[in-house]
Parts: C-alpha cells; structure tokens; sequence
C-alpha cells in the first residue's frame, strides 16, 4: 500500500480531515469512506482521527491508500521510460499504439503494457494518464500512480510538440479559435460556433513550399486540438488523412511530444523531460530536404 503525507497549509487551517481530503488531497469520497474503515487509514501528527476532525495548520496528515484494483488486464510489453518515481510514470509511447482499449480493437494498448509493468513490480496499480496521444502520435505520456497524484499534477505540466505540417508557414503564430465535435461525426473536430475555447501556439522551424517543420505549443488539451487548428489554417499535418488528404510523405501524422515540463506536486522539484524525434519524422525531413 502506498503511504503519503501531506502538510496543512495556513489556507487550510479549520478544514476537516474530511474535506482536505476532498479538496486538497483528491481523493475520492469512496477513497475517504474505505479509508475511515483501515485501522491506520487517517493519521494526523501520529494519531487516528475521524473526517470531522478540525485540522490546524501545520499538522503532517498521513494516508494509507487502499490497495488498488486495475480493471485492464495486463499484457507484457516494452515500455521505454524516461522517468519514474514513486508518483509518477513517464513513457516514450511509439506510434501505432493505441493508449486505450476501445470496442472492436482487441490488439494489446499501452494500457495494457503499464499495468503488465506495475504487475511486474507486484503493486497492482491502474492505469491513470494525465494526457492523451492519439494511437499515431508519438512521444511523452504522463500517468500517475495514484488517485492523489493525478489531482495533484492538474495545471502542473507543460508539453511541448514537434510536427510537420502541409504547405510553407514562417515566422510564429496563435490560434485561439473553439472546437467542436463536427457534424455527423463520431470523433473528427472542427472550429465553429459552440465550440470549446482552444489555444495553440505555433513556430516554424524549418521548410519548404510543400511542407514545415513546427514546434507546438498548446494551452488547452483538447482532442486533436493540433490536428484540427492546423488543418482549419490551411496546413494540415503531414500523413493526416482525417483532416488532409496526405498519404505520401508520411504513413501516420507527423506529430511528436517531445517536451514535458512537470512541476511536481510532491518533490518541489522541475522535471524537464525529453523524448528524441522518431525516425520515419527524422527520415521525412531528411528525405523531403527541409532547411532553416
């Protein structure tokens, strides 16, 4: 079992053990209804305490988490991790690999692998992402460990893509234009009336006229928020064929997290974390002579 301490804050002096859990901790109401249960589930300053107990600033509040129960089964895979500590879990996912199970798709996920990975380990944990990459995009993905650490890292990461998109882009630029689930369409966005606010910051790097090379930046997490602010600027990604009609330069969509700034929740500590660009990304560019 997975044992925390957290420290109340002046702000949260006159709480209830009960609602800093909810409200500072992240755990669950059931979470915190198990742990009422566990003879060392709440400890406050090295005593047992009851939810309605008045919390003071400066106290040290130590949990026992229940013992998790992952709903994916496992499946032993390699999983290239670029950090890991008792919080949280970053992997390098490849493309082609879906992050999720989903009905119809019986082939293994990444999932599947990191919970293989904490069997493996013999702490069975569930599989908690804190962003998503669509099955054809590569790079960085954050899970965390825990239901405490999950609430915890909100606001707290930074992610930064490489992509190659259709057409030639110069200099930088902002998209602050609202996605919406498009017409007749299960999963495709576009931007239109109703949608939810989106963000995307862009640089070229380096191109031609048929294509660039970008970073991106984004400020809202929405899905496939690169694909389609890029595709409603007229530069659809490279390999998209849901927002494009590419199918030569690239078999996928050129897009890659390769940055992750995490501040972490526990540690204080600034994780700066990278994953190197994919070769069929490398090879694209190599192949289709893109220059600064």
């Amino acid at each position: 079992m997975d044992k925390l301490t957290f420290t109340v804050s002046p702000d949260d002096n006159g709480l209830t053990l009960g609602t800093f859990l909810r409200k500072r901790c992240g755990l669950s109401a059931r979470v915190v209804n198990s742990l009422k249960r566990q003879p060392d589930g709440l400890i406050v300053d090295g005593d047992r305490l009851w939810t309605i107990h008045t919390l003071l600033a400066g106290q040290q509040v130590t949990v026992t988490l229940p013992t998790d129960d992952p709903v994916i089964e496992g499946v032993a895979m390699p999983l290239d991790i670029i950090y890991e500590d008792e919080h949280l879990l970053v992997i390098n996912k490849p493309p082609y690999l879906a992050v999720h199970p989903s009905a119809g798709k019986p082939e293994p996920t990444l999932a599947n692998g990191v919970v293989a990975y904490f069997e493996s380990q013999g702490i069975p944990r569930s599989f908690r992402p804190t962003n998503r990459l669509d099955r054809n995009t590569s790079g960085l993905l954050l899970a965390a460990k825990h239901q405490p650490a999950a609430f915890a890292l909100n606001g707290r990461v930074n992610k930064e893509y490489r992509a190659i998109a259709l057409g030639r882009l110069t200099g930088s630029g902002t998209i602050d234009a609202p996605l919406r689930i498009k017409d007749g369409c299960a999963i495709s966005r576009e931007v239109g009336m109703g949608g939810k606010r989106s963000i995307t910051h862009w640089e070229a790097l380096r191109g031609n006229d048929r294509f660039t090379e970008l970073r991106v930046i984004i400020e809202t997490g929405r899905t496939h928020q690169i694909r389609a602010h890029l595709a409603w600027l007229g530069h659809p990604l490279a390999g998209d064929t849901m927002y494009g009609t590419d199918d030569v330069m690239m078999p996928r969509h050129a897009l890659h997290c390769e940055r992750m700034v995490i501040h972490h929740p526990f540690t204080g500590e600034t994780l700066d974390l990278s994953a190197p660009l994919p070769e069929d990304m490398q090879s694209a560019i190599k192949k289709h002579g893109l220059t600064r």
